[in-house]
């Protein structure tokens, strides 16, 4: 089973995939996780990858498609993966049709989450973490049961996020709904697309996908 998970930062992309490889021994294949894997080996790709992160700028989509096409060419895929983070272009989408045709490979759907774009945005600049065990918590659905003080650890020390501000998520947002989301329409066409409300609760949204890869099978 092979599947891209589409839908905004913050949507739940990350939490869907790793409940997949869990249920089902797939391998969430995240671009963010691809690139510093490959830095981390001292690979050539890697290498090249590096350059670009170390001077702040993004890493070329030819370096990127490199990079995903040798790890889809791997053979630990035996029971699936999920794509989180690639395609985020139209143009990108039909570079993957390349690489997974080249390769022999089926892509079985496509999850987009769809999700509020103000509930989502609360959802993300209430987040915030205990700083020493890294638990963490909402200002709004979960904050510390006592407050100031870590459920977990006990510790009095917590942190946000840098880019966890309405300024910045609206930013992300309006870049996914103006280059990312037109790949639904373009998978659409060719009948992958299944939808589940990112705003349910987690464990509904792992149903509905569950559900989901079920009726593909």
């Amino acid at each position: 089973m092979n599947i891209i998970l589409l839908g905004p930062p913050g949507a739940g992309k990350g939490t869907q995939a790793e409940r997949l490889q869990k249920s089902r021994g797939m391998k969430q294949l995240s671009t963010g996780d691809m690139l510093r894997e490959e830095i981390s080996t001292g690979s050539e790709l890697g290498l090249q990858a590096k350059r670009y992160m170390d001077a702040g700028k993004l890493v070329p989509d030819d370096l990127v498609v490199r990079i995903i096409s040798e790890r889809l060419g791997r053979g630990d895929l035996e029971n699936g993966f999920i794509l989180d983070g690639f395609p985020r272009t139209t143009e990108q989408a039909r570079t993957l049709d390349s690489i997974l045709a080249d390769k022999g490979i089926r892509l079985d759907g496509v999850v987009a989450m769809r999700v509020d774009d103000d509930l989502l945005t609360e959802r993300i600049t209430g987040r915030f973490s205990c700083a020493k065990c890294g638990a963490g918590y909402h200002d709004v659905h979960k904050p510390p049961r006592k407050p100031g003080v870590c459920d977990e650890c006990g510790s009095t020390e917590f942190s946000r996020r840098a880019d966890d501000n309405e300024e910045t998520v609206r930013q992300r947002l309006s870049e996914y709904h103006g280059q990312t989301e037109p790949i639904i329409a373009y998978y659409a066409e060719k009948g992958l697309v299944r939808e589940v409300d990112g705003m349910a609760p987690i464990d509904d949204v792992t149903r509905d996908i569950e559900g989901i890869l079920a009726c593909v099978q």
